[in-house]
């Protein structure tokens, strides 16, 4: 299971009748015990917060590029099966999608409780600063919005790719005055044109003040 969930589908194997198998079922069951480990982490951590902070705290650890940047730190890319042609892109979803086909992986081996530990204690204690992340601008898009508008420049969002899967993704690029500025991948729309803009403010705000 562990090999397996560094497979990406691209360099899917096939087993019979055209059945090929890949990290997918694992990412689709690793996200799930993820996303509850860490609403009840917050839940806990913040007893009187209410539903709309909760919410964007976990999005903000859970994003795509959060866990891009994750899996990038843990070494990733040397256990990587793709196929040619299928590479790790600064806008790919790879390194992220096999960080949640481990949880999926561990959570069948170990269970529950022993997925929580590891999520909790070598996961969000050891990689992401809370205090940090309570008080980061997570909205990039306004950020991206405000400094167009400022500077007389329209900002657009387009969806240039769906990504087929258990769970369909999308591929939204960032554009000033019809110019790419930045892309983003994300199982929303919402949430690619977040990534999108988040690369968008790392090139054009920084460049250009």
């Amino acid at each position: 299971m562990y090999k397996l969930a560094f497979r990406h589908k691209s360099a899917a194997q096939e087993l019979f009748n055209g059945i090929k198998i890949s990290n997918e079922r694992l990412e689709y069951l690793g996200d799930a015990v993820l996303g509850l480990v860490i609403a009840d982490y917050l839940f806990k951590l913040f007893p009187y917060k209410d539903e709309g902070f909760l919410t964007e705290m976990r999005s903000k650890i859970v994003s795509r590029s959060q866990l891009n940047q994750l899996g990038k730190r843990l070494g990733y890319e040397k256990f990587i099966q793709v196929s040619q042609g299928g590479g790790i892109g600064k806008s790919n979803s790879i390194l992220g999608d096999a960080f949640e086909a481990i949880i999926g992986a561990i959570y069948l081996d170990k269970g529950y409780e022993f997925t929580k530990k590891v999520i909790i204690n070598h996961i969000i204690k050891f990689y992401f600063d809370i205090d940090e992340l309570e008080s980061a601008e997570h909205n990039f898009k306004s950020k991206l919005l405000e400094w167009s508008q400022k500077n007389k420049k329209s900002l657009t969002f387009k969806v240039v790719k769906k990504v087929p899967g258990f769970r369909q993704q999308y591929v939204v690029e960032a554009l000033i005055n019809n110019v790419k500025v930045g892309q983003g991948i994300d199982f929303t729309i919402k949430g690619a044109e977040q990534m999108a803009a988040e690369n968008a403010c790392n090139k054009v705000i920084i460049e250009n003040g």
